[in-house]
């Protein structure tokens, strides 16, 4: 079974990233379907939680993939088919032909290969919640570490996501290299710094 899921669509910062699982349920371990016993949507699980998961996830995965497309690339070509676009490169990148492949939440027309959407996959399926904290982590990491970068939106709090303290900051000192400017509340921030 593999599942892909992606996490920062939503972010004001930062980029998307996808991720991809592959489990062979039949070669799992006990001790591995114990710990994986606790996957569920990523985004509903305290940090901690997603940290103490993430190797487990790494260690009962036959395969793993990660895809991070940056924010140039958000603004350029869109936040849904960039979304799309990442998804299905984690799919590919599984290299799993004989795989059921499961996706959260969407179809992805550029995929070449079979997949099915699932709504709300990460709260029903073990792989697209393997893929949904492995995203997650992912991203949630690579923000702490810009976060020292680019001090003073609170990046390693917020991970980029609209937080009343996020955007406030935003309005005190601008946007940093890292924004997506095609968001509208950054776009109108830009809009006023620029007049």
């Amino acid at each position: 079974m593999a599942g892909a899921d992606e996490a920062g669509r939503g972010c004001l910062a930062g980029p998307l990233v996808a991720a991809g699982v592959l489990i062979d349920y039949g070669a799992l371990r006990l001790s591995d379907r114990r710990a994986l016993a606790g996957l569920h949507d990523s985004k509903q699980m305290t940090e901690e939680l997603r940290e103490e998961l993430y190797p487990c996830v790494l260690r009962a995965a036959e395969r793993v993939s990660v895809v991070f497309r940056c924010v140039r690339g958000i603004d350029s070509r869109g936040l849904h088919v960039t979304n799309i676009e990442a998804l299905s490169a984690a799919l590919v990148a599984l290299d799993a032909p004989d795989a059921l492949r499961l996706v959260d939440g969407f179809s992805l027309p550029p995929c070449p290969l079979g997949h099915r959407a699932v709504i709300e996959g990460d709260g029903t399926s073990a792989a697209i919640a393997a893929a949904s904290v492995i995203a997650k982590v992912s991203r949630d990491r690579y923000m702490k570490r810009l976060a020292q970068i680019h001090p003073g939106w609170g990046f390693e709090e917020n991970v980029g996501y609209s937080t009343p303290g996020h955007r406030e900051a935003i309005a005190e000192i601008g946007i940093s290299p890292q924004h997506r400017r095609s968001f509208q509340s950054v776009a109108y921030r830009q809009l006023e710094l620029a007049s």
